[in-house]
């Protein structure tokens, strides 16, 4: 299961004694993790005595989560398969909202060792002796991967492959990947504009052809929402409502993510 964080505390009575929150449980695919922080602090403050607590972790595994039976309320996937995942075990009340799209670009570390491969684009990434770092297939990232590599004819060998895009960042601005695939958002949020480091930990390299893979991100109701209080499913479709919102809209679209 991935990290969970509680986004606010009570609200306070009169008395100074501080009022039960709401807590509605969100579960989000890693590459949102910044965003929905921001958009769960928007949410609270238009919703007095509401917490949002989040579970970030990869799309597949959020799916799984959920299909185990986790008492989430509100599920927002980086891709429509695993959301289908959930539709089809009737876990979802509503109908599934896409809110917001994402391509890939290739990564390297911003400090760059002496005997560091010469990297500049997909090919040079593929090359023998190159420590690549990709998401597993069933990942999202992983699946947009495999087409962007299939679509420019490449044929990737990674080192590793991880559960979530966020992994694959971390092992790239650690230095302990020469190289990685992952969401142009992402490699946003670490600083790496397209073709400079601006300081991050991560140098961005424009895929030409990242349009050939983009992943668009569907967010709906669970089911289990009913389950977990009676003020839940309108709560819950309260917060879908504000991320299709305008106001999070510009938030997503100022962290790099596409129109749906």
């Amino acid at each position: 299961m991935g990290s969970s964080v509680v986004l606010a505390g009570c609200s306070a009575l009169s008395d100074g004694a501080a009022e039960p929150a709401t807590t509605l449980t969100v579960f989000a695919a890693a590459s949102l993790g910044d965003s929905f922080e921001e958009l769960a602090d928007g949410f609270e403050q238009e919703n007095p005595g509401v917490e949002v607590e989040y579970n970030v972790a990869g799309s597949s595994s959020l799916a799984e989560q959920i299909l185990a039976g986790a008492p989430a309320d509100v599920f927002a996937s980086a891709d429509e398969p695993n959301m289908d995942t959930v539709v089809a075990a009737g876990e979802n009340s509503g109908e599934p909202k896409p809110f917001a799209t994402n391509v890939l670009t290739l990564v390297t570390p911003a400090d760059t060792r002496a005997d560091a491969p010469d990297i500049a684009s997909l090919e040079d990434a593929a090359a023998e002796g190159v420590k690549l770092v990709v998401c597993a297939p069933q990942v999202p990232c992983g699946r947009a991967a495999l087409d962007v590599a299939a679509d420019a004819g490449v044929e990737l060998s990674p080192v590793s492959e991880e559960a979530s895009v966020t992994d694959v960042l971390g092992k790239v601005a650690s230095g302990e990947a020469d190289a990685g695939l992952v969401y142009v958002t992402d490699a946003l949020s670490a600083g790496g504009g397209a073709g400079e480091t601006a300081g991050g930990t991560v140098n961005a390299i424009e895929l030409e052809n990242a349009d050939s893979a983009v992943n668009t991100y569907p967010i709906t109701v669970l089911d289990a929402a009913a389950e977990n209080g009676p003020e839940h499913p309108e709560l819950a479709q309260r917060f879908v409502d504000y991320v299709l919102s305008e106001d999070g809209q510009s938030v997503l679209e100022a962290d790099g993510f596409g129109a749906p």
